[in-house]
C-alpha cells in the first residue's frame, strides 16, 4: 500500500511523539543543560527526556556539548537542520489551535462508547 521508499518511517518527528517537538520549542532561544529542560518540561520522566534528546541527537536536530568540567557540565543545542523544524511545528500549533476543541469532543465521544462496550 505504501511505498517503502517513502520517507515518513524515518521522519525525526511523528505526530504522535509527545515531546521532541516540545524539546525543539525549548531549545529555540539557545542552549539547555538537562536539568533546565526539565522545568519548562515538568511533566516528562528523567528517562523519557533522555530517550527524546538521544532521538534527536541522532537525527541531526541537536547537539549535545559536555565541558570538560568537575562536575561535567552537558548542553544541547539545536543544530541548523532542528531549526527547520519550527514552520512544520508552527503549523501543527496552528491546526491544533483551530482544531483541539473538535478533536477533544471524538476522543470524549469515543471513550464514552468503549466505556459502553467493555
Amino acid at each position: 500500500m505504501f511505498d517503502p521508499a517513502c520517507p515518513s518511517s524515518v521522519t525525526p518527528i511523528r505526530i504522535g511523539d509527545k515531546w521532541a517537538g516540545m524539546v525543539l520549542i525549548c531549545l529555540e532561544h539557545g542552549p539547555r543543560r538537562f536539568s533546565e529542560l526539565r522545568v519548562p518540561l515538568r511533566g516528562v520522566t528523567p528517562k523519557v527526556l533522555t530517550e527524546t534528546l538521544r532521538g534527536l541527537e541522532r537525527d541531526g536536530m541537536v547537539v549535545r556539548t559536555v565541558y570538560p568540567e568537575v562536575p561535567p557540565r552537558v548542553e544541547y543545542e539545536l543544530t541548523p537542520l532542528g531549526r527547520t523544524l519550527f514552520g512544520p511545528i508552527a503549523a501543527c500549533r496552528e491546526w491544533a489551535a483551530k482544531h483541539l476543541p473538535e478533536m477533544l469532543a471524538a476522543r470524549d465521544a469515543y471513550e464514552r462508547r468503549e466505556a459502553v462496550v467493555d
